[in-house]
Parts: C-alpha cells; sequence; structure tokens
C-alpha cells in the first residue's frame, strides 16, 4: 500500500501563504509585515547581558528568522526593513529598548535584514518542510546575520577581530542551537498540520 505525501500545498509556497486572503491580500500582507517587525520588536525585549559583550542575547534573532521563513523572502525582508527604519526613528524596539542607528549592536539589524530574505527564500523552496531542512536553514540565517553583525561590532568599537568574535559570536552558539532546535520541531510541525486539514 503506498502512501502519498501529506503535502496538498503547492511548490513555492511559504506558511503565510495559506492564510485566507480573498480581495484582501494587501491589507493580509501588511498585517503581517507589521505584525512581523513587532514580534521581532517585543523579542528584542528579551535581553540578557553577556559579561564582556556590549551585544546581549536575545530573542530578536529569532523572531527575524521565523518572520523570514513564515513569510517569505518579499514580506520578510518588508518586515525586518520596517523593524529597522522604525528603530533607527527612535522606536525603543531594539535590544533591551534602545534605539537609532550606529550602535554596538546595530549590525546585527542590518544582518537580520538579509537573514530573513535569505531564509524566506529557502522557506519557499521547501527549507522549512522537514527537521533537517529547518536546521540548515537556520544555520544559513544565523550565520549571515553573525556575518553582518561581528565585522560592524568589531569596526563601532574598534574591537580586533578575534575580540569581536569572541565578544559577539562564541557566547551566542549555544543559544542559537536551541533557537534553531524550537525552529526545527516548530516548523515541520505546522506542515505536517497544514497536510493533514488539507
Amino acid at each position: 500500500m503506498s502512501t502519498a505525501a501529506a503535502a496538498p500545498v503547492r511548490t513555492g509556497a511559504v506558511l503565510a501563504d495559506l492564510l485566507p486572503a480573498a480581495r484582501h491580500r494587501y491589507a493580509v500582507d501588511t498585517a503581517l509585515v507589521v505584525g512581523g517587525a513587532a514580534l521581532t520588536g517585543i523579542a528584542a525585549q528579551i535581553a540578557v547581558p553577556v559579561p564582556g559583550s556590549p551585544v546581549p542575547v536575545t530573542g530578536q534573532t529569532f523572531a527575524a528568522l521565523l518572520v523570514g521563513t513564515a513569510l517569505g523572502a518579499r514580506r520578510g525582508f518588508l518586515s525586518l526593513a520596517v523593524y529597522a527604519l522604525v528603530g533607527m526613528a527612535g522606536m525603543p524596539w531594539f535590544a533591551g529598548g534602545s534605539s537609532g542607528a550606529g550602535g554596538a549592536s546595530f549590525g546585527y539589524v542590518l544582518g537580520m535584514l538579509l537573514a530573513a530574505t535569505v531564509v524566506g527564500d529557502i522557506a519557499r523552496r521547501g527549507g522549512d518542510r522537514s527537521v533537517l531542512r529547518t536546521a540548515g536553514t537556520m544555520v544559513l540565517g544565523s550565520a549571515i546575520i553573525y556575518a553582518v553583525g561581528v565585522p560592524y561590532l568589531a569596526l563601532s568599537t574598534g574591537m580586533s577581530a578575534s575580540a569581536a568574535i569572541a565578544a559577539g559570536l562564541v557566547p551566542f552558539l549555544l543559544g542559537d542551537a536551541l533557537k534553531a532546535a524550537l525552529a526545527m520541531g516548530a516548523l515541520p510541525a505546522a506542515w505536517k498540520l497544514i497536510g493533514r486539514r488539507g
């Protein structure tokens, strides 16, 4: 007896594409973009200082990667762009209630903008539909955030490259592994649930 894959959802879809939109697609997309920015801002307030580092552990990166995978590249980019621009304009929703550009951790915000776009594109290709694919998507997204955030940290503080890595990367690896594990459970489970309902 053969079993068909329980994924009636078309290839090229992300989770947000499955919301009923009818004639109000623009309104739905706008709500998703603003909601993603707000979720990232709320998650950024979960901040734990790291001794010896100007960058705290936050829920911000996890939220940004979830926003990208769930909304797709275009909406993920717009959502994180809204988050960055509104924070630069003075909204205190960067890590720990900060705002403005130029702080030591602002490079991570820029990295999240790029990462949300990339993981959104990967998710549209099925990168969030299995545990292993989701793991790879989250690892790549995190690597992009650090690829922008750590050099920015070094430039903005005058740290050496090795000091910036020690202060802006190494202390966060365990937390990132835990966040990836959460995503590895949540995203494929959401697709399976949708498949059963389909």
